[in-house]
């Protein structure tokens, strides 16, 4: 569960850079960029959920909706207002202790292989928590890049 300790660690840094701005600010686009530090941050939590829970069968813990606005190939189409920003921050920690738990009942006993835009091929669920880590510090990393530029305004 070593990955999984390292995904909240690198959820709880997000949410702690998120809370530093309005929500004018994390729905800024700067120039250069093509989204913004919440789509960022609802884009980690909703991959997670598609790596782990949509490959392997099961019902997932966000909406349709939420997925439609943060999977990947999409960009903010709209302001994502203070609802919306405290559920995405609730949802950063009770996504992975739902995963915790469900791993824990043995729950994902199929999962459908993928092959990820970074050319790895994912067999199993362990295989997606493990990518899904290093992805979503990918993303933390480029919201860091997204702060430089918000702050130099």
């Amino acid at each position: 569960m070593t990955f999984l300790h390292y995904t909240l660690k690198s959820r709880e840094n997000f949410v702690s850079l998120l809370n530093t701005y309005s929500n004018e600010a994390v729905n800024q686009i700067p120039e250069g960029f093509n989204n913004n530090l919440i789509w960022n941050f609802g884009h980690v939590i909703v991959t997670q959920q598609l790596l782990c829970y949509k490959l392997s069968g099961l019902d997932m813990n966000v909406s349709d909706e939420m997925v439609q606005s943060y999977r990947k190939g999409t960009k903010p189409e709209k302001t994502i207002e203070e609802g919306e920003i405290s559920r995405l921050k609730e949802l950063a920690v009770e996504t992975v202790d739902l995963l915790r738990r469900d791993l824990e009942k043995g729950l994902f006993n199929d999962f459908h292989e993928y092959t990820t835009s970074f050319g790895v091929t994912l067999q199993n669920v362990d295989e997606a928590i493990q990518f899904n880590s290093m992805h979503e510090t990918l993303h933390l990393g480029y919201a860091m890049a997204l702060r430089k530029k918000i702050e130099s305004k």
